[in-house]
């Protein structure tokens, strides 16, 4: 059939899917000045809320792209998205709260000390559309309602076979190299062959979007969470469901449960306004229902993420719940590493096998994120075991173990121990900002400087460790301009180039940067941070920070991460900095 279609297109990548993924890949090829194209079967960007939580990380990728400014404008503050609240309905009794996304104080010092950037809470249907439209204005190619049909490999180049849905045409698309970004039931990643772990549908749950006024049930508590706990409210008995704020504070979506393993249920507007108005705990609101959905908990994760030419991401390669909120960062991540890498491949200023990196680096992510996600989901545990309505299915009973949280008497005081404890489990899920900013790379894109790899001293998971340790995210630091302006250590580096930074004693690392970047036609930027530099560092803290000597240096990747560092001088710092630009690049 593919021999017998024309070629109609030929592009140096395709992008199969406009999504969170898709739609970052396209801004990031865009801006290093790729030529692509992006193709969707769908007619729109996401047209549900979806993804939501927009993390530090996520953000100051965005901030290397100059658009932060925009999830400023969109998202929601990260003052108004922590105070998540575990209760019987929106009016009813409040079990408890828990400070999450780094609002609690103790914890907020840590996240404005890992970045420049907050996080913010950007429903995906806002998100997308930024994504397209920045990408779009840098020559980003986009072609909606073109359905990816299957691929074939060739030694210097991808035939596509895709469908127009408007005429039904089919057609080819040739291409360099393929990007399947089609979301978690992939056919890239199907007829590419990659290897999965885990597995599907392992639970059901509906999607219920509508607008009401809320504000006088949440604005004292605000939040983009509320848990409702109703023993008998669902087909499970249980009745755990969520209430998420879309926008403060009159759109909302509900999530609520259903049995996976029976019949899907039929969600009518009636229906759908019952739960609404029975988790706010008002008959008398009159939601306006928006849409309604049903979708599966998944438990899956790739282990093959390159064949040859045809790459996978987001949730392509990793399909977990939303818990943590790591979907679309994770996505967005994952296309921040590729990007950079394809791009240099390209332009033939680096080896092909650069592109083994990607694999090398984001598997290992992807089966973290995708675990974490659902212990989160399991963790839930024991919050209701402490309430008591896992210790019987008889609804009265649940009813009854709650209500002895109120009793004073040995249940009840244990019933309160065991609750602040569960609560403090959460942790793992809402707080967990080694899981968002602390991933250290290993692979061939990563040159060692025969160090050890410096411990963790507290959870990996709940707590950011920052180093210089080749293959860690760069720390974020402020210095000053020569206006006396801060500017971050993230605002020096990125925007597609590598960049190495030295102290004051380390100028012979500038020079090396001027020779190498001639003799190899790739752009490294040099600074010198310290007195009388372009840079300053008058509050001490990049020489905390930087872990090598005064004239030692750290070489950055694109992306942010480091991609090697000297402890001190060296001989010959230009051979020195070539050699190891040649084995990350593989030249």
């Amino acid at each position: 059939m593919q021999e017998q279609l024309q070629v109609k297109v030929e592009t140096k990548a395709l992008i199969v899917g406009s999504g969170p993924a898709g739609s970052s890949m396209s801004l990031f090829l865009a801006t290093y000045g790729i030529e692509h194209l992006v193709i969707s079967k769908y007619f729109w960007t996401a047209n549900t809320p979806r993804a939501h939580i927009t993390n530090q990380r996520t953000v100051e990728i965005m901030r290397d792209l100059g658009i932060e400014d925009r999830i400023k404008r969109f998202g929601t503050p990260h003052h108004l998205m922590g105070d998540t609240s575990f209760c019987t309905s929106l009016t009813g009794e409040e079990l408890g709260r828990v400070r999450t996304w780094g609002t609690h104080p103790h914890r907020e010092s840590e996240y404005l000390s890992a970045s420049p950037s907050s996080n913010y809470d950007l429903p995906q249907n806002l998100f997308e559309p930024i994504l397209v439209d920045a990408s779009s204005s840098r020559g980003g190619k986009f072609r909606f309602g073109v359905e990816y049909l299957t691929h074939q490999q060739y030694e210097d180049f991808v035939d596509v076979t895709v469908k127009d849905r408007l005429t039904n045409e089919q057609y080819l698309i040739r291409t360099k190299y393929l990007i399947g970004a089609d979301g978690g039931r992939s056919k890239v990643a199907s007829d590419m062959g990659a290897s999965m772990e885990g597995k599907m549908d392992i639970a059901g749950s509906m999607n219920i979007v509508f607008r009401a006024d809320l504000s006088k049930y949440v604005a004292h508590r605000p939040s983009v969470l509320y848990w409702v706990l109703q023993p008998g409210a669902d087909i499970g008995g249980i009745g755990l469901g969520l209430v998420r704020m879309v926008r403060p504070w009159n759109e909302w979506l509900i999530v609520w449960g259903y049995d996976i393993d029976a019949p899907p249920p039929e969600v009518n507007e009636e229906f759908a306004k019952g739960v609404v108005r029975n988790l706010v705990g008002d008959e008398s609101i009159d939601p306006i229902i928006d849409s309604v959905s049903l979708w599966g908990n998944n438990r899956m994760y790739a282990t093959t993420y390159q064949s040859g030419r045809v790459f996978i991401m987001g949730d392509a390669a990793h399909r977990h719940p939303p818990s943590n909120g790591l979907g679309s960062n994770t996505s967005i991540q994952d296309a921040y590493n590729l990007a950079w890498k394809l791009a240099l491949v390209l332009t033939q200023r680096a080896g092909e096998g650069l592109l083994a990196s990607y694999q090398e680096e984001r598997a290992p992510i992807g089966k973290q994120i995708v675990l974490r996600a659902n212990k989160s989901i399991e963790e839930f545990g024991a919050i209701l075991s402490a309430l008591g309505v896992t210790d019987t299915t008889n609804v009265n009973e649940m009813r009854s173990n709650m209500a002895q949280l109120h009793d004073e008497s040995p249940i009840g005081l244990s019933r309160r121990q065991r609750l602040v404890d569960a609560f403090d489990l959460k942790d793992y899920e809402f707080n967990a900002h080694g899981v968002e900013l602390g991933q250290r790379y290993r692979s061939s894109g990563v040159a060692g400087d025969g160090s050890e790899e410096p411990p963790y001293v507290r959870d990996p998971e709940l707590y950011y460790h920052p180093t210089t340790f080749p293959g860690a995210r760069l720390p974020h630091v402020w210095v000053v301009d020569e206006a006396q302006q801060k500017v971050s250590t993230h605002d020096i580096c990125g925007k597609g180039r590598f960049t190495l930074l030295t102290g004051t004693n380390g100028s012979a690392w500038k020079v090396a940067c001027e020779r190498v970047s001639d003799e190899l036609a790739i752009p490294i930027d040099g600074y010198v941070i310290g007195p009388g530099q372009l840079y300053r560092d008058v509050y001490n803290d990049f020489a905390k920070m930087r872990e090598v000597d005064e004239d030692g240096a750290i070489l950055v990747r694109p992306d942010m991460h480091v991609a090697w560092r000297s402890m001190g001088m060296v001989e010959d710092p230009s051979h020195t900095l070539a050699a190891t630009m040649r084995q990350i690049l593989s030249l």
